[in-house]
């Protein structure tokens, strides 16, 4: 099956059923559908062909649906960008992926303006000065000119967030997105009676691939939060009944740091709260547990390189095994733990994660070498080391690049970064290695002090004598007010090396 082929059966199997709810209203599957071939056609009566590359970069909106099954209608592979990006980061995404129209949320006209590209623009959801509003096109549309679209079409081109250089493009054909689509819903195990909360960007790979798409694959409904807000998030939970969650781990804190009567919402029907994009401390998990009066908790972990797919982390095993990303790999993917290219890691040892998935990427779009450098023998080598427990549960301690070797020793820098990032006048820390001449590298930790303090080298140093071994404890120290972060919130720690 294709993305297209999905939203024909679901007009014909859920015709009236919402697919989307967005702002109160409902959108059924039928309605999907007759707008993305709208869309379509107004597409292809701008030159789209299968094969081009149309970009869309929006808020969670149902013009961004219709954005993407129309380009998906017209055989075009579709560029989802980061709404928060600048014009020169859009600029090279553009450029990079051969994108040939770009459709934009309204509200981000300032960005579309600063491209300085000849590429045609539409706006989508509000007006934008001097550009064709979708909305009105798709009331005038010219007539839809079907298209055959193989499953092994490239249907995304999806950018990494660029923690290591410039960001590069995984291809993805229809076949890898339905995939990731069937993993996402079996992994928490979706029906169409789900309601999906959608209130991270959908843009992402995981929100888009797994949990929008899943939903979409097996006729749930997705609610669509045009931005994430933590007292918007409890209010569609409750008035929404909504059954289903995927965020990032701040997305739960933040309701319990900013709502005063967070307990005055009915949250009851959620049946499966979902995260990922990093791992929840057992303690932090506990006292989430207690406040959202629930168990169904999941940890997910996944590549977008690999769709995004990789592991999950069930409810019944968070009560002794909270903070890890599960044991085996997902329904359609498998996974080992490599020490050396030929030697697996047994339990109690540290390796990198290799994974295999139905839902793979074919490769870096324009970069065969990068390419190349990821796979060995069909395994994707993810970068993320991980050790293994004596029940064979992984648990993340690094990106294999952020490793430190010094005298000979292998210190990962999380693990010193979550010891600092306890002492109370530390905001945040990023630890990197710098070059030593006799020891190799030097662990150097990267500060953001807590507002009103101001940490001392030697403070610091105490504080992890009873935490870390020594040769894990930073030598030197470097105090900052802010570290350099992707739009997407990671660290961008080959700026701190060119730095520092």
């Amino acid at each position: 099956m294709n993305l297209v082929e999905m939203v024909d059966r679901n007009s014909r199997k859920f015709g009236s059923k919402d697919a989307i709810r967005y702002q109160g209203r409902g959108v059924s599957f039928r309605e999907v559908k007759d707008r993305a071939e709208r869309a379509a056609g107004v597409l292809q009566a701008r030159g789209i062909e299968p094969g081009d590359v149309v970009a869309v970069m929006s808020q969670n909106t149902p013009d961004f649906v219709t954005a993407f099954f129309g380009a998906q209608k017209a055989g075009a592979a579709v560029v989802p960008v980061n709404h928060k990006l600048a014009a020169p980061e859009v600029r090279y995404i553009l450029e990079h992926s051969g994108a040939k129209l770009f459709l934009f949320d309204g509200s981000l006209a300032e960005t579309a303006s600063a491209l300085n590209l000849s590429i045609p623009q539409i706006a989508l959801d509000s007006p934008a000065p001097d550009r064709p509003l979708l909305a009105e096109l798709l009331e005038s549309a010219p007539a839809f000119q079907p298209v055959a679209v193989s499953d092994d079409a490239t249907a995304e081109i999806l950018y990494t967030s660029g923690t290591t250089g410039k960001p590069k493009g995984c291809v993805l054909t229809h076949r890898s997105v339905i995939m990731a689509a069937i993993t996402g819903a079996l992994a928490v195990k979706m029906d169409e009676d789900d309601r999906l909360l959608m209130a991270m960007p959908i843009w992402h790979s995981s929100p888009l691939n797994n949990w929008f798409l899943g939903a979409s694959y097996v006729g749930a409904t997705t609610v669509l939060l045009r931005e994430y807000h933590p007292l918007h998030f409890l209010q569609a939970v409750q008035d929404e009944r909504c059954t289903l969650y995927f965020g990032a781990p701040i997305s739960y804190l933040m309701p319990l740091q900013m709502i005063p009567n967070f307990d005055d919402f009915d949250l009851s029907s959620m049946r499966a709260w979902i995260y990922g994009g990093g791992p929840i401390a057992p303690e932090t998990v506990r006292m989430l547990q207690a406040r959202y009066k629930s168990d169904r908790f999941y940890q997910v972990y996944g590549m977008t390189e690999a769709g995004p797919t990789g592991t999950v982390l069930p409810p019944r095993a968070h009560a002794t095994k909270a903070g890890s990303i599960g044991n085996k790999g997902l329904p359609g993917a498998d996974l080992i733990v490599m020490k050396s290219e030929t030697e697996e890691a047994g339990p109690g040892e540290t390796g990198e994660i290799w994974l295999k998935a139905d839902s793979m990427m074919q490769g870096y779009l324009n970069d065969p070498e990068a390419t190349r450098q990821v796979f060995c023998d069909g395994w994707y080598r993810t970068g993320d080391m991980a050790r293994i427990d004596e029940d064979g549960y992984l648990y993340i301690v690094d990106r294999l690049k952020d490793m430190i070797v010094t005298g000979g020793e292998n210190v990962y820098s999380k693990e010193v970064e979550d010891a600092l990032v306890e002492h109370p006048h530390v905001a945040q820390v990023a630890v990197i290695g710098t070059p030593h001449p006799d020891w190799g590298e030097t662990v150097t930790a990267i500060v953001v002090p807590a507002p009103g303090a101001e940490p001392s080298p030697e403070e610091l140093s105490r504080f992890l004598q009873d935490r870390l071994a020594r040769y894990k404890i930073p030598r030197i120290y470097h105090v900052v007010d802010a570290l350099p972060h992707t739009p997407t919130g990671k660290v961008m720690k080959y700026k701190l090396r060119e730095m520092f």
